[in-house]
């Protein structure tokens, strides 16, 4: 796995390297924002760890320039304070947030995730296509393309086509905040439980229609997806 990380504070970076390397993750560390968007084009990663505050160039602008043209998945680094920038964050595409400070445990626990999330995505691939039709939809698991009534969808970030794609498998069955966390983000709840809404808010926006909203708000529950209300 190599990992690109953004992040000024090299004190941070001396200490988050120590657990890379007990992890055996190949990680690059650039202390500017324009030098580590300049680093992203010209290398492959997979996956970018990103901190909003950064000289050169911010790291909302690094996320949105990112996303532009890849997919590949993005956690930023923020302020516990900044609510505005995190919800901010996860709309313009990155994929988690992890407030600072932050346990190093914690952010290791969403990079493994991702792993996972990976080499299950490999193994689907090895065994044949794994294809989900509904009334509305088609999607594929190993090409990751979904299809509106035979119109490619663009423009979904990963983690929402894992989340739809979940919740697409399981149709009028409501999740909580916190399951969805564990089933399609892969950890344990930490408090965060805006990261699903915003990812379910972002989905809405590019899905429904004035005659189907197809992902259902169930209050003090959770959300499901329907196609039949």
């Amino acid at each position: 796995m190599r990992l690109l990380m953004i992040e000024d504070n090299e004190s941070v970076c001396q200490m988050i390297e120590m657990f890379f390397m007990k992890e055996n993750i190949e990680a690059t560390f650039i202390h500017d924002g324009k030098r580590g968007y300049e680093t992203f084009l010209r290398e492959d990663f997979d996956m970018i760890i990103i901190d909003l505050m950064l000289p050169g160039m911010d790291g909302m602008t690094i996320c949105k320039k990112i996303r532009e043209t890849s997919d590949v998945p993005i956690i930023i680094l923020t302020a516990k304070e900044s609510e505005s920038d995190q919800v901010l964050g996860l709309e313009i595409g990155a994929d988690d947030y992890v407030t600072k400070p932050f346990s190093p445990l914690t952010l290791m626990a969403r990079i493994k995730a991702v792993a996972r999330r990976g080499r299950t995505a490999s193994h689907s691939n090895d065994a044949g296509d794994s294809i989900l039709q509904t009334t509305y939809f088609k999607i594929s698991k190993t090409t990751r393309e979904i299809f509106y009534e035979g119109k490619l969808l663009e423009a979904l970030t990963p983690k929402e086509f894992d989340l739809l794609y979940f919740l697409m498998q399981h149709p009028r069955q409501v999740f909580s905040r916190e399951q969805l966390l564990e089933r399609v983000w892969g950890y344990q709840f930490y408090g965060d439980e805006r990261t699903v809404d915003v990812h379910i808010k972002r989905l809405r926006q590019k899905i429904a229609t004035e005659n189907h909203p197809f992902l259902h708000t169930i209050w003090g529950v959770g959300y499901k997806f329907d196609e039949t209300e």
